[in-house]
């Protein structure tokens, strides 16, 4: 039997939108996802891909997206303005450039979101929603399920699965900490940050897999150099997955989604207007991907 993995990628509450409704499109056009041998989630792909996981109605999810109704939130504001989040993108610049070792400026990266002034942990866990805050500390999806994240203090790559014996919340708390936005989490006396420090995808994770359908979460990149930058990672990743022996569908957002997300995939106002567009982009889609997903 044909094992089939999905890997959801990063991309803020913008990504997180259009994930859900992407995903709730190819449903409706009979693609089933929630169907996979294995769910890997990075940053906002670990949180949709957590809800999918958990036999959640991801329709529902992306209807109350589209519609604009407020998610809970922590009252908490950050103890100061926001930090110049040009270091974050210039250390990750220079992380996929070869130039250094990239686990080496990862963990400069988490040494910088460590010193970063943000909301609490346990509000930021709390802000997440209350289907995933509310849940039992150690529980984990009955479907296969693993998320992303990287040690703060060595620039380490993580998986967390089932086997690592931690809370949900924890887990996909700690790959959605956009360093200097959101807090390190605390997974047994170490720190953890947004496993997009990696890679926006991490869809190598999915080695082994006979299908694996990749979803990337993108924005429109003027400087052609720096898009290319960011773009090596994901190919290389295709890459090992292919050599492995898997067939690979890659998901991109399509010029409508573009032109819904902006510039900024942190900006909430956004994730609207993404989630329809997702929506009409999983429909659109379903009809290559039956007979691949099958």
């Amino acid at each position: 039997m044909t094992k089939r993995a999905l890997v959801l990628g990063g991309g803020g509450p913008v990504g997180i939108g259009w994930e859900a409704g992407l995903i709730s499109g190819l449903m409706k056009g009979g693609v089933d996802l929630s169907q996979a041998d294995l769910i890997v989630g990075t940053s906002a792909g670990s949180f949709v891909g957590a809800y999918l996981a958990m036999g959640n109605d991801i329709a529902q999810l992306a209807e109350t997206f589209s519609a604009g109704e407020p998610q809970p939130v922590s009252t908490t504001q950050p103890a100061a303005p926001a930090p110049d989040l040009s270091i974050l993108i210039g250390k990750l610049q220079e992380a996929v450039s070869g130039v250094r070792p990239a686990k080496e400026v990862r963990a400069e990266i988490g040494a910088w979101a460590l010193t970063s002034k943000t909301i609490s942990e346990q509000d930021f866990i709390a802000s997440l929603g209350g289907w995933l805050s509310g849940l039992p500390e150690n529980a984990w999806p009955g479907r296969p399920y693993a998320c992303t994240a990287v040690d703060a203090a060595d620039g380490s790559f993580t998986v967390w699965s089932q086997e690592a014996g931690i809370g949900l919340a924890r887990a996909v708390a700690s790959s959605c900490s956009v360093p200097g936005i959101f807090p390190p989490i605390t997974i047994r006396g170490r720190r953890y940050i947004d496993g997009g420090m990696r890679s926006a995808t991490n869809a190598d994770v999915a080695k082994g897999y006979d299908s694996v359908l990749v979803v990337a979460v993108t924005v429109r990149v003027p400087d052609p150099t720096i898009a290319e930058r960011f773009r090596k990672p994901l190919e290389n990743e295709m890459k090992v997955l292919r050599e492995s022996g898997a067939r690979v569908e890659l998901i991109m957002p399509d010029e409508a989604s573009l032109d819904a997300f902006g510039i900024n995939l942190m900006d909430r106002s956004r994730r609207p207007a993404a989630a329809k567009a997702g929506l009409s982009q999983g429909r659109a889609d379903a009809a290559r991907l039956r007979s691949f997903w099958s």
